[in-house]
């Protein structure tokens, strides 16, 4: 009697390359693999997925399907639900292993691993699940944390297997357009290319070329979209490895450094390498607590803001019509690239949650639809850090007037994104409410400001602040900071309302953007 061979089902998610993959690697060494993807849709049609974001997927999978072609086997695509799938694959070949990443994905994703772990073992199918990045799984402690990422990222890359032996009758199956997914229509003319080709050049060319001024660029927003690494969409979908990027940025810092240069480069590379480290902080955090996407990370701000938003405040918002231009200007940018720098990314959550007094889960989801590189487990910790509903983070209130005047003093940003200012004199761009013209444009081609941010910040401050003055607040943000804080400082949060930058994430981390 003749056994079947063992299928080794390797289950591409979040990290969609052949190179650096552990679950491959180790699949390869045991049989024959079968490379699947799996389109959920159930997962697409969820509040923070878009259609920008599968498109820039579906080019990353053409990219995988092309790199494991050569390998000998294409990539697998089937779409519906994992555990009818996995139940298809069980009953076509009996004899199956299922190899994969670990997955800090939303709350969908982290429903559905449950799922399929619970029907792995009820058929008693092993499910390998190794570390893709410097998040650990059911890690005890926060202490010695970032020294486990150094420790992971100076491991040597996996070797991608010299060759996968073809599957017989195995249809690959269509990677299906945003269209065909049943997605809203979500124009995003300069979004980026997704794949594992457009991930290796962008490394390349901020490393070498783009990045010497990375440190005093990332701050606004056309600079940072020219000198800034652009890597996060990549990082998010894997199609290059957190190592991978982190060795190559060592190497460049070894090469700058017998070159003796100093200062420009070398700073710029500095604080690029602190981002790698923070990006998997903050997806620890998640990691470690799935519910901060759906509730208050401090209990003591529940019913601070309502669930139920003001709708024309969040729609002006969401479509830049505010009436702040450089605000306006930000939001038109991202919806058309995809992308922002951190500090607008930041500004923006602020705005929403501060000045329009919006609870965060709503404006969350559409920033969430936006990027190209949306990262559940930066995302939701940041939106609730911008929202200063984490309990041990700064209050930190960004003047969205003054944030024009410094990152676009010319107004060269705000006429590109909101053309209808185009008239108003430089000087009074940034406030054209000012501008003795005004009425020949505000409430016609823009609008007014549908607030006044000045008030509207001092009031979002004193509710904040008098939560924090509440029985018990303090306790329970001292929890927060030792399950969650950073431990660079050494120093634990006590509830103070000046704290130690370094103590509890005080470094305000671009949500996706590297």
């Amino acid at each position: 009697m003749t056994i079947a061979p063992q299928i080794q089902i390797v289950w591409f998610k979040r990290d969609l390359r052949i190179n650096d993959h552990a679950a491959l690697s180790a699949a390869a060494k045991r049989g024959l693999v079968l490379p699947l993807f799996i389109i959920e849709p159930d997962l697409w049609q969820g509040p923070d997925q878009s259609a920008r974001q599968w498109e820039f997927v579906a080019e990353c999978l053409n990219s995988l399907r092309e790199d494991l072609s050569r390998l000998g086997q294409s990539l697998i695509v089937r779409t519906g639900d994992a555990i009818e799938i996995f139940e298809t694959a069980h009953r076509r070949f009996g004899n199956i292993q299922i190899w994969s990443h670990e997955e800090t994905g939303n709350a969908w994703t982290y429903a559905r691993d449950l799922r399929v772990g619970a029907w792995c073992r009820q058929n008693g199918i092993a499910w390998h699940e190794r570390r893709q990045n410097g998040v650990i799984r059911r890690l005890g402690s926060r202490n010695g944390w970032a020294k486990r990422w150094d420790a992971f990222m100076a491991e040597p890359e996996i070797d991608t297997p010299k060759s996968l032996p073809p599957l017989s009758n195995i249809t690959s199956g269509t990677i299906p357009t945003a269209e065909h997914l049943g997605l809203k229509r979500d124009l995003c003319p300069e979004r980026q290319t997704g794949g594992r080709r457009a991930a290796i050049d962008n490394l390349q060319s901020f490393l070498h070329v783009r990045g010497a001024p990375y440190r005093r660029a990332m701050s606004g927003p056309k600079k940072g979209a020219e000198h800034c690494s652009r890597l996060s969409p990549y990082l998010a979908w894997g199609t290059v490895s957190m190592r991978e990027v982190a060795q190559a940025t060592w190497a460049r810092q070894r090469e700058l450094k017998a070159l003796g240069m100093k200062g420009g480069w070398r700073g710029s590379l500095s604080s690029f390498q602190g981002r790698l480290h923070w990006r998997d902080h903050f997806t620890q955090k998640l990691e470690d607590e799935p519910a901060i996407e759906t509730r208050n990370l401090h209990r003591a701000y529940d019913g601070l803001r309502s669930k139920n938003p003001d709708q024309t405040a969040l729609h002006a918002w969401s479509v830049g019509e505010t009436g702040l231009p450089f605000v306006d200007a930000c939001m038109r940018c991202l919806s058309a690239t995809g992308w922002m720098n951190f500090r607008m990314r930041a500004m923006l959550m602020a705005v929403a949650s501060y000045h329009l007094w919006l609870d965060w889960r709503k404006p969350g989801e559409h920033l969430a639809r936006l990027f190209t590189d949306y990262e559940p487990g930066i995302h939701w910790p940041q939106v609730q850090m911008q929202s200063g509903t984490t309990g041990i983070n700064t209050v930190r209130i960004y003047n969205p007037v003054k944030q024009g005047y410094d990152q676009d003093a010319d107004g060269d940003f705000i006429r590109r994104w909101v053309p209808e200012l185009n008239d108003v004199p430089t000087r009074f761009v940034h406030e054209p409410w000012t501008w003795e013209g005004a009425s020949s444009v505000l409430g016609k081609a823009y609008p007014m400001p549908i607030i006044d941010h000045l008030a509207a910040a001092k009031a979002a401050r004193q509710k904040v602040w008098a939560v924090r003055k509440g029985s018990g607040f303090r306790k329970n943000a001292d929890a927060i900071q030792e399950k969650h804080g950073s431990r660079k400082s050494g120093i634990p949060y006590r509830g103070q309302r000046k704290t130690v930058r370094s103590t509890s994430d005080q470094f305000q981390l671009p949500f996706e953007e590297t």
